[in-house]
């Protein structure tokens, strides 16, 4: 027996669910309707926070949920942190937590799905230096363990290259065998690691320069005056905290405490940057991305995680041209599936909420009534 999510039903109702969502500033923007019901799960199962999603090439939906934060009631359990779900939000199926041969994560933060199926997951605890999720697992589609890079608590910083520091996100590149982590926890870098062996490729932080070698700032304090800030930056990440590669080649990564997402080469050679709310009160702003599927992927989305809403961004302008009307909670980790729709993984509000991409209606013109001119 199947029940709807009840998180979704209840609480993404209040979304202001219009005909479809627009974006505010322009009309260039691609228009979404939220799906609040879509999710559907087990009546005996219920999830916790849900701090990442990804869509593989059946446009299955794969959700990281946390479940020492699950709530069960009368005859539930928690959920597998690793939850597969059907296109129509059918639950298929789940697995993941400590095993055999690996060290689960203490607290599930990030997961990627790559074109062969296999699935990446991180951990983003930092609580117990000596336990801390300083690793990167590997499994198979059905569960199955493959691989681990890292040990718990091993790191020893920036220079480092054979383990992470509670890592935030991964993007995979089969086709050059390339695994991305934003290692942003603990570290102030993007890691490359050979996706077939395990092994380190390259790494940097900021503008493409080698991470700084002190850790970073705190972040801003929250809800106090802000005076404007101009400028380049500041020269190190400070909480890199998603990582998308767009088919052109091109590696976005956001770093959010310091407001902003900067684009680099596959090789880590800086690009350009934009920032995110920059002179906003949150202190943390751009948080996970996710890419539009159409051929040329001409949007880039953008969780921003302390004012909690999504920005629309034209990606080759890299300027913001929208943003979703939705009363988020947190937006924290996205994806896109073939169809165009996003997903929105929110860790406070502990939904995964679905937005319906809108296709733009077909112009057909009038007959003409005479030889052109």
């Amino acid at each position: 027996m199947l029940r709807v999510w009840c998180c979704a039903l209840a609480v993404a109702l209040s979304l202001s669910v219009t005909p479809a969502l627009q974006s505010r500033e322009t009309r260039s923007a691609p228009r979404f309707v939220a799906d609040p019901g879509w999710l559907r799960m087990p009546a005996d199962l219920v999830h916790g926070e849900i701090s990442a999603v990804d869509v593989d090439r059946q446009d299955r939906v794969w959700v990281l949920q946390r479940p020492k934060t699950a709530r069960p009631g009368a005859g539930q359990r928690a959920a597998p942190p690793v939850m597969i779900f059907a296109p129509d939000g059918r639950y298929l199926r789940g697995f993941g937590g400590p095993g055999s041969g690996y060290d689960w994560p203490i607290n599930e933060h990030s997961l990627a799905v790559d074109a062969s199926g296999r699935v990446w997951i991180t951990g983003n605890s930092r609580s117990d230096a000596g336990k801390a999720d300083d690793v990167l697992l590997t499994f198979d589609s059905a569960g199955h363990f493959l691989r681990q890079i890292g040990r718990p608590g091993a790191s020893r910083g920036d220079d480092d290259t054979a383990n992470l520091s509670a890592a935030a996100d991964i993007a995979v590149d089969l086709t050059h065998r390339d695994v991305y982590v934003a290692d942003g926890y603990g570290n102030r870098r993007v890691i490359v690691f050979d996706s077939e062996s395990g092994a380190f490729k390259r790494m940097w932080s900021a503008f493409g320069a080698p991470p700084p070698p002190l850790p970073a700032p705190p972040a801003r304090a929250a809800r106090k005056p802000v005076s404007p800030e101009t400028g380049e930056g500041p020269p190190g990440f400070n909480g890199v905290h998603g990582v998308e590669l767009s088919h052109d080649g091109l590696v976005y990564v956001s770093d959010r405490n310091n407001r902003r997402i900067q684009v680099f080469t596959r090789a880590g050679r800086y690009l350009r940057q934009v920032f995110i709310d920059r002179n906003d009160s949150a202190p943390q702003t751009a948080s996970g991305m996710a890419l539009s599927t159409d051929p040329a992927q001409r949007y880039l989305y953008v969780a921003d995680f302390g004012n909690s809403r999504v920005l629309i961004l034209d990606r080759r302008a890299l300027k913001v041209i929208g943003a979703l009307d939705g009363n988020f909670d947190g937006p924290h980790l996205m994806a896109t599936d073939h169809r165009g729709n996003l997903y929105v993984a929110e860790v406070p509000g502990r939904r995964l909420l679905r937005f319906t991409l809108v296709k733009p209606e077909r112009r057909v013109g009038k007959p003409s009534s005479g030889p052109a001119r």
